[in-house]
């Protein structure tokens, strides 16, 4: 897969992770007692986890070809890392 198109299938990957995060922020309003505050422990966590996933997509959406396949398995590193975040967040529901 070539540069532009790993760009374009990423971005639309990290679309669709923080439409998730999204869903799951509204959805803890659904929660109640301890889990509800594990739930917001974990998206509080999440969040930086978002923060940190959006500058690693910046970082390799600018990237020169010398640093293109390291920012891009740091990219992938940082959105697997998002997703598993994800699936434990949905687990406690």
């Amino acid at each position: 897969m070539n540069k532009d198109a790993y760009k374009k299938e990423a971005k639309a990957e990290l679309d669709m992770l923080f439409a998730k995060m999204d869903k799951l922020e509204a959805k803890k309003m659904q929660a109640e007692g301890e889990t509800k505050k594990k739930i917001n422990e974990k998206i509080s966590a999440l969040q930086n986890q978002k923060n940190e996933l959006q500058s690693k997509y910046d970082e390799m959406a600018s990237a020169s070809e010398e640093k293109w396949n390291e920012v891009k398995a740091a990219f992938s590193s940082a959105s697997k890392s998002f997703k598993e975040g994800i699936g434990k967040i949905s687990d406690l529901f």
